[in-house]
């Protein structure tokens, strides 16, 4: 079964420095029926304005996925990583038993237009950690490169959780599947562009949630970016 999410349907917040499209429950958007997907938690989709971004704050018992679509993302913690996120690199930080952090975008005249996602972790009360790769877009054009995992599979970045996530890029004729457990859900989120997902059509922002379906075929894609979820229930 595929249950499709429009994108308008997401939650919306604009603070004036930030403008986020929440797909699930977050701070002050609260929708009951869409407090998460298996242990997947969140995904907002923000946009940071010039000179501006996220102080000092804190997360505990939480695996934090950024995803930089445009712009570049400064981040600091108290784990002593001072990193730039650009396009095509994902970052992952396991907050464990406590992390305080902040995100920024340091540019004068462009926005920083990212995903931050959070999965639940598998083990609470770790050692707080952090994970940064590169993944060109060559590793992703017609084809889901799995980009985190629980074990660091074909170099993807390793998260303490049951989830595994990929990355794609496809246009025309470009067609991918995979193989899937029908007993995990699985969550399709479109970053950009219009991609077909088992015969469902997605454009920007749309999301498919899968249930007991054996395989995932993505097609008839237009310029689409699509991040696809394998998740547990939790």
């Amino acid at each position: 079964m595929v249950t499709l999410r429009k994108s308008q349907d997401r939650g919306y917040a604009d603070h004036g420095w930030l403008k986020s499209f929440h797909s699930f429950s977050f701070a002050g958007y609260y929708d009951p029926e869409h407090m998460g997907y298996g242990n997947l938690r969140v995904i907002n989709e923000d946009r940071i304005a010039p000179g501006t971004g996220f102080g000092n704050h804190g997360h505990r018992d939480m695996e934090i996925i950024s995803y930089v679509l445009s712009g570049e993302l400064a981040h600091r913690d108290t784990l002593g990583n001072v990193k730039g996120i650009p396009p095509g690199e994902v970052q992952r930080m396991s907050a464990g038993r406590g992390v305080m952090h902040s995100e920024f975008n340091h540019a004068k005249d462009r926005t920083t237009h990212f995903l931050q996602i959070w999965i639940e972790p598998n083990e609470t009360g770790i050692e707080p950690s952090y994970e940064q790769k590169r993944f060109p877009d060559s590793e992703k054009r017609g084809r889901l490169r799995l980009v985190a995992s629980p074990d660091g599979a074909e170099g993807s970045v390793r998260i303490h959780a049951d989830a595994r996530l990929y990355a794609g890029l496809f246009d025309g004729a470009e067609k991918a599947t995979i193989a899937l457990d029908p007993q995990r859900p699985v969550y399709v989120h479109l970053v950009r562009g219009e991609l077909s997902v088992n015969g469902t059509r997605l454009a920007a922002g749309d999301a498919a949630k899968l249930q007991g379906e054996a395989q995932l075929t993505v097609a008839e894609g237009k310029d689409a970016e699509v991040l696809v979820f394998e998740l547990t229930e939790h």
